[in-house]
């Protein structure tokens, strides 16, 4: 899996779950499939007066998550802009003669009510809940810088082996100190209950 794959498959599931959080600091939810792919950048098209564009106006902070049949599960973080008032009509177009149903939602003249906005930098994650272990990767697009998460034992482990006993992805291997492998770690937190030396620590 890499970064190129994702992104793909973003395309390939269409209609993705755009994430904000609005005034009061609650999570808004909505669908979008107004969406272009290049290999830079992710352009997508949205009204003026909807509270969705005035959350990207206000802060920008957008999470974008799309599940694939195969129960792939891809999280993407990242800080959407509109694109400059000279491209606007450009990436508009575009959009529009890809996905031919907005003619109906915005017949003729009425689509200049949308304003486009670009992802380039993101924070990618890719979860495979369909394998066994499960598959985790991270990878960062463009100038973002990933966020560690999930959890890792410190030295002050004493190897009796508990964390991997009760780890259901089996993504913990012996050693002084005992080592979680990221890529198959569920995040449940079963090790970090279950530890008795309080030596495991969750980070991000």
């Amino acid at each position: 899996m890499d970064v190129e794959t994702c992104i793909k498959k973003l395309g390939y599931v269409g209609v993705l779950t755009f994430s904000t959080v609005d005034e009061e600091g609650h999570p808004q939810v909505r669908s979008i499939s107004a969406i272009h792919y290049e290999p830079d950048a992710i352009y997508f098209f949205t009204a003026r007066g909807k509270n969705f564009c005035r959350q990207l106006h206000a802060d920008g902070h957008v999470q974008i998550h799309a599940l694939t049949k195969f129960k792939e599960m891809i999280r993407l973080s990242s800080i959407a802009r509109p694109v400059s008032d000279g491209e606007q009509e450009k990436w508009r177009d575009v959009i529009f003669s890809e996905q031919p149903y907005l003619s109906n939602v915005y017949p003729g003249d009425t689509r200049s009510i949308g304003i486009i906005f670009k992802i380039s930098n993101a924070q990618i994650e890719y979860f495979n809940l369909g394998s066994w272990p499960i598959e985790r990767k991270y990878f960062s697009w463009g100038m973002a810088e990933q966020e560690k998460k999930g959890y890792q034992i410190t030295t002050e482990c004493i190897a009796c082996g508990t964390c991997a006993s009760v780890c259901p992805q089996n993504a913990i291997t012996e050693g002084d100190p005992y080592m979680i492998n990221p890529s198959h770690c569920l995040h449940c937190g079963n090790c970090y209950e279950h530890c008795p030396a309080d030596a495991i620590e969750r980070i991000g």
